[in-house]
């Protein structure tokens, strides 16, 4: 079998089509994510840190090597998630969820089911905090992700100062910790504001998502469009399924959700409310 694209004599590790394969057929079964073909080079950039830290010679042997161990596989899976993600991204979406708490005081329940390193599930404890005035409202914010690295970054609440260049004054005093000496050009998020998100690992392709209902407000953002349609549909069938009636699902910027009338229906740009 020929490796990808004749670059195998450049490379470090012998990579073939059918190791790609491989990896494509692994992932979509442990994580549901569809890998486009074009990918072949972010793979092997990816998987190649985890055959050096592990010492093995080929994707072969690592492939072998993954399907044999249990904790290899979370981090192959972290490997190839891709987290991007800022604070107050699509601003608009906090904006819909300000009113929407304001309209909903009884409101208990926020999932963020993409948390990334935490940007997302902070940016909506800020708001949930702003709008009812105290960090310690009757809501719970529920943050997962499939990926157990950037879940931690997330717990610990450590940015780089100017990923909140664009926040007001107001928000950087109230909700971050401005670093000194070695932590010069960092923040971190005040306790106050972690305390009010529960980060956990939860893989969207899991039977048992072992999740309290009814939820109130699901953020799922740009996670869908890693998923073939009827994968799609059987997820966000299951996160209506969780949610109250007089609910909002906020989806990303690329979803669209219009062809399953049957779920949902639209509320507002990429808002959607479940249908019952």
């Amino acid at each position: 079998m020929s490796a990808i694209q004749s670059t195998d004599a450049q490379r470090e590790f012998p990579y073939s089509r059918r190791d790609f394969e491989r990896v494509k057929s692994l992932l979509f079964k442990q994580a549901g994510i569809n890998l486009a073909d074009s990918k072949d080079a972010m793979v092997y950039s990816r998987l190649a840190r985890r055959l050096r830290t592990l010492n093995i010679h080929s994707f072969k042997e690592y492939l072998a090597y993954v399907g044999s161990c249990k904790d290899e596989m979370e981090h192959f899976i972290n490997a190839l998630t891709t987290n991007l993600t800022a604070f107050f991204r699509e601003p608009h979406h906090f904006e819909a969820l300000a009113n929407y708490l304001r309209k909903r005081s009884q409101t208990k329940r926020i999932w963020c089911a993409a948390s990334s390193t935490g940007e997302e599930p902070y940016s909506i404890a800020m708001t949930v905090a702003s709008v009812f005035g105290t960090f310690t409202p009757n809501v719970q914010i529920l943050a997962t992700d499939i990926d157990s690295k950037v879940l931690q970054k997330a717990r610990e609440g450590v940015y780089a100062q100017n990923s909140i260049s664009q926040l007001s004054h107001d928000y950087k005093t109230q909700f971050f910790y401005k670093g000194k000496g070695a932590q010069t050009g960092r923040v971190r998020v005040v306790d106050e504001l972690r305390k009010m998100v529960q980060f956990e690992t939860l893989n969207l392709m899991s039977a048992n998502w072992c999740l309290e209902a009814p939820i109130d407000v699901i953020f799922c953002r740009n996670v869908m469009i890693y998923f073939d349609r009827p994968t799609q549909r059987k997820i966000l069938a299951r996160m209506v399924r969780l949610m109250h009636s007089d609910g909002m699902y906020v989806a990303g910027h690329s979803e669209n959700f219009t062809m399953y009338p049957e779920l949902v229906a639209p509320m507002g740009k990429t808002i959607y409310r479940p249908v019952v």
